[in-house]
């Protein structure tokens, strides 16, 4: 029997940098790296074009830099700093299970990474090669979920796979509310009007304005990824 062909052809995968952190309460835990890069060899392994954000809050989060008196600009360059940190850490796992990798910056950096190119990731993406965008947009005040959904935009990705420690969106806090219900559907409106916290709102209304389907899934279950690509597993989607 033929394995179930992927529904998309094209995705970006937006992780926490926490998700890199393990049970740890700081930095990166490389066996829950190795993990994660085996989730994504999985799906390379279908054909699929993979372009990934990851987030830098194991290392550094701005926000919680400025609550703390630091200048805000300054806080979030340290925080984009810190998402090169992961993406060359997850680079080094795929590249050793043999997986072509290519990390891109929005803050130049020639010695350890690429600046970010649009057509030459473009490119990189057709060669089957997993892109990794590191470093946000660039610009202080702008999140890696708004970084992500720009870069998904711009790479033609038919949808972001956002993978978190939940199995879907739900109405409120399923690890405080045993009562908390999932979504198996929801539009983006409902997503800015509940505030349920899926992403911020400026990547909740980029994606909507591009009518850019997010994925929302459990990282920690094994082989969901893959699954959700062949239409299985347990998921929310938010789109129109």
């Amino acid at each position: 029997m033929t394995e179930a062909r992927p529904t998309y052809k094209r995705v970006l995968l937006k992780i926490s940098g926490e998700a890199l952190m393990g049970d740890q309460s700081f930095g990166l835990h490389p066996p829950t790296v190795q993990r994660i890069a085996r989730e994504v060899q999985s799906v390379h392994e279908l054909g699929v074009e993979i372009a990934m954000v990851i987030g830098g809050g194991n290392i550094f989060r701005g926000l919680s830099g400025s609550a703390q008196g630091m200048e805000r600009s300054t806080a979030d360059y340290m925080g984009m700093l810190a998402t090169v940190m992961n993406a060359l850490a997850m680079q080094s796992a795929l590249e050793q299970l043999g997986i072509y990798v290519r990390v891109q910056t929005a803050i130049p950096m020639d010695q350890v990474c690429e600046p970010y190119i649009r057509r030459r990731a473009v490119r990189h993406l057709e060669k089957k090669r997993v892109v990794i965008f590191a470093a946000g947009t660039g610009n202080p005040y702008f999140t890696t979920d708004t970084a992500a959904t720009l870069r998904a935009n711009e790479m033609h990705c038919e949808a972001i796979f956002k993978g978190t420690k939940v199995d879907g969106v739900y109405d409120k806090d399923p690890k405080k509310f045993p009562d908390a219900k999932r979504y198996d559907e929801v539009s983006y409106d409902e997503v800015l009007q509940k505030h349920l916290g899926v992403m911020d709102a400026s990547a909740i209304a980029l994606a909507r304005d591009n009518s850019l389907p997010i994925i929302v899934f459990s990282l920690d279950e094994p082989g969901g990824f893959r699954g959700i690509l062949a239409g299985q597993g347990t998921y929310t989607i938010v789109r129109e």
